[in-house]
């Protein structure tokens, strides 16, 4: 009987190793966020004919039997490097095994490695969760496990052994269970618009950036991608066009992967005018205090901001709707102190800043988090107020804000 070797992994994913040349994959996956790559498989084999009976009934030897003894060696040879290869390939995508966590009165952000760019996430739902809990000053544990919540999303969290999915019921829970809002100051028509904004980010804008980012610009998103091990740029690759091939087929399910290219970037366009309009002058997209639809919108923004240099959207946010730029230097700056870009110059600093303020610590991974307590990068425990970075300078809001880019922009 002959037998195939193939992967296979959690949300129906199976790679077909051993029977056609080229490497065959099929997924499902859900919405948000789509799995962009597969952990925890099994190396499965099956039967490719009937059972192995009498010469002629459908045997190994039978089915190889009008070839000669050498090739009958090749091919037999060949699936066994076929099914070591497909061994090893299982051990390079298993990232981490499963480990139990205490997340008693903890929480546990469940999320994808960080890329290689210096930036937090490539995923904006990602990025979002994250820098809610930043904004709500709530102390968190990352764990870059890569292994999706029992709904089949990313991020997810764990608090007192209670899994969470969807950052819109982890946020729900985490006001239920610890009284954090960041919304209190919101009257009842500001917090309609509020969701009205997100659900436009998320259910719209989010699309047409995913197109950008792994679909015209995948080459440079490559780049990004953290993954390690001696075919690091092999399962990168695999990774990244599987995760092309899933946002195209979502796109289309969704409506709007069915508009040509030059129709999406118009509809992108047209979303990210409506959130520089309504930011207007604005520090933050509800007024002067931060809310819940500043890290949805930051986490969205921040994609076209940092992570697609060159396309459309960066030529965008950096041109001719720069306030939008400068909000998302704004939230970096408060939240995100330790986040530094490798293409940063002076345009959001003062003169004073510009130099110190280009050593920064690395993201922190695995240490617990708080905007009054962070790390160095030996895990030692250091002090830092919400409001300064590692140099000391200020971080207040007034720092960045655009008459400071029209004083630069004069200088020239």
């Amino acid at each position: 009987m002959l037998w195939g070797v193939g992967l296979a992994a959690p949300r129906s994913c199976v790679a077909d190793l051993s029977r056609n040349r080229s490497l065959s994959l099929g997924w499902c996956a859900g919405p948000e966020e789509p799995p962009p790559a597969f952990y925890g498989g099994e190396i499965v084999a099956f039967p490719l004919s009937g059972g192995g009976g009498p010469p002629g009934g459908g045997g190994t030897m039978a089915a190889l039997g009008s070839d000669s003894w050498w090739k009958k060696t090749l091919y037999l040879t060949g699936g066994a490097l076929l099914a070591a290869a497909a061994y090893l390939l299982h051990e390079l995508l298993a990232i981490r095994k499963e480990e139990e966590l205490d997340s008693k009165d903890a929480i546990i952000l469940h999320q994808f490695s960080r890329p290689r760019n210096g930036v937090p996430s490539l995923s904006p739902f990602c990025l979002k969760m994250e820098t809610y809990l930043r904004m709500a000053d709530l102390p968190y544990q990352n764990y870059f496990d890569g292994k999706l919540s029992p709904q089949g999303k990313m991020p997810w969290i764990e608090y007192n052994h209670k899994k969470v999915s969807g950052t819109e019921f982890i946020i729900d829970f985490l006001e239920e269970k610890l009284g954090v809002n960041l919304n209190k100051h919101l009257g009842p028509h500001e917090r309609a618009v509020s969701r009205a904004v997100t659900k436009m980010v998320e259910e719209h804008l989010y699309w047409t950036l995913a197109y950008c980012q792994w679909v015209e610009n995948l080459h440079e998103t490559q780049k990004m991608v953290s993954l390690f091990g001696p075919f690091s740029d092999l399962l990168k690759w695999i990774f990244c066009h599987l995760t092309k091939g899933i946002v195209k087929r979502e796109m289309y399910g969704h409506g709007i992967g069915r508009f040509s290219e030059e129709e999406m970037y118009t509809l992108m366009e047209k979303d990210m005018r409506t959130l520089a309009g309504l930011l207007g002058d604005k520090k933050y997209i509800m007024g002067s205090t931060v809310s819940t639809v500043d890290a949805t919108v930051f986490g969205h923004l921040a994609q076209a901001m940092w992570t697609l240099p060159g396309t459309r959207p960066e030529r965008l946010i950096k041109g001719e709707l720069i306030n939008l730029a400068m909000y998302c230097e704004r939230i970096r700056r408060k939240f995100w102190p330790e986040w530094h870009h490798d293409d940063d110059n002076t345009l959001y600093e003062s003169e004073e800043s510009s130099e110190a303020s280009k050593t920064y610590s690395p993201l922190q991974d695995f240490s617990f988090y708080s905007r009054t307590e962070t790390f160095d990068e030996e895990g030692n425990s250091i002090s830092q107020t919400p409001d300064t970075d590692y140099t000391g300078h200020s971080l207040f809001d007034s720092d960045v804000d655009m008459d400071e880019y029209r004083d630069h922009e004069q200088c020239k």
